[in-house]
């Protein structure tokens, strides 16, 4: 099996043009180098930040040959493969084993609410499409609309010799403490959780914040640092109420990474007040 993820991995956007219609293929690049400078050890793509489920399949598979063609040396790319069909998703995992990345993440699929049999069958086959590839189940109830039971996430664990790990972005803490069992390795996405987290034994974060701070969220997992706690929760706070991904790539324009800042409709951009608000936050 491949090397586990490690550390800071930042839930990278995805670079749009044309209204968000299309990829902008020269922005991935910049992106990387400058996640990489911001001292992350890895990008997730294709995730909730990366607009994974509102691209085609094609282009997800665009997306992450993308960042794999402009990564550094020892810099992580792991693949959000989770889909709406288990055929999408079977087929998303084992494109990203085949084109060289490092792990496969798989979010519980959302509308229907499937039931432990479902869970099992589903994320077992898109474990099986990417092995040996190290595999993280991806737990965001807020999105799914329900959460994986950790009866599931356990035999998962024992059955299935690839998965070895989650993301796991629920909150307040009292929802993520539940899947910090041992032997699975645990990353957080609430910045605000992560020290917590981790002093009861999660691995690190794969972060939104850490695609336009990726300085500030290094920080916090290498260092474990009060000052990236306070300003992550800082940014958090801050940030709400507004277009999380329409922020992001405001604050990546406004320092020169992306060329462009558009998103995926039916997401939308920022009007006026809210550009004024974020620009403040570049800073």
């Amino acid at each position: 099996m491949a090397r586990r993820l490690h550390g800071a991995i930042a839930a990278a956007v995805t670079p749009l043009t044309d209204g968000g219609r299309s990829l902008d293929p020269d922005s991935f690049g910049p992106l990387v180098e400058f996640l990489a400078a911001g001292g992350v050890d890895g990008l997730l793509a294709c995730g909730t930040t990366g607009e994974g489920v509102l691209l085609t399949v094609g282009e997800r598979r665009r997306v992450t040959e993308a960042f794999l063609a402009v990564r550094p040396e020892g810099f992580q790319v792991a693949v959000h493969a989770g889909a709406q069909t288990t055929h999408d998703t079977m087929a998303l995992a084992a494109h990203a084993r085949d084109v060289g990345a490092d792990a496969v993440a798989v979010i519980a699929p959302p509308y229907f609410p499937l039931d432990p049999r479902e869970l099992f069958e589903h994320f077992r086959s898109a474990a099986d499409a990417c092995d040996p590839l190290p595999f993280y189940i991806y737990e965001f109830a807020e999105r799914s609309g329900y959460a994986i039971p950790l009866d599931v996430v356990g035999r998962l664990h024992r059955e299935q010799g690839n998965v070895v790990g989650m993301k796991v972005s629920d909150k307040p803490f009292d929802a993520i403490e539940p899947y910090l069992v041992e032997g699975m390795d645990v990353f957080v996405g609430s910045e605000p959780l992560v020290r917590a987290s981790m002093e009861r034994g999660a691995v690190g974060a794969v972060s939104g914040l850490a695609s336009a701070w990726p300085d500030v969220v290094a920080a916090l997992v290498h260092e474990h640092s009060p000052e990236a706690h306070l300003r992550v929760t800082e940014l958090r706070e801050r940030l709400a109420g507004i277009p999380f991904h329409a922020a992001l790539k405001q604050v990546l324009t406004d320092r020169g990474v992306l060329l462009h800042g558009d998103v995926r409709p039916p997401l939308r951009g920022l009007t006026l007040e809210e550009r004024t608000a974020v620009s403040t936050l570049s800073t």
